[in-house]
């Protein structure tokens, strides 16, 4: 059985888009030195966020019409 991808929803894809873009300014200004805490900490949590609106977008694809 193959999988049959469809385009997500409106709004899977601007939640995905409104995470990335978050996870993207906090890379930032861990990167900028804006917050305390270490950029470790910071860009750990960065891309985690990322992860997570990508894989919003990914089930978004897989899971539309089922």
């Amino acid at each position: 059985m193959a999988l049959r991808l469809t385009p997500p929803t409106k709004y899977v894809f601007y939640a995905s888009i409104l995470l990335a873009a978050g996870a993207f300014v906090l890379y930032l200004l861990g990167v900028l030195g804006a917050i305390e805490g270490g950029f470790a900490a910071i860009g750990h949590f960065a891309f985690w966020i990322a992860m997570f609106g990508w894989g919003l977008l990914a089930a978004g694809v897989a899971m539309k019409g089922v």
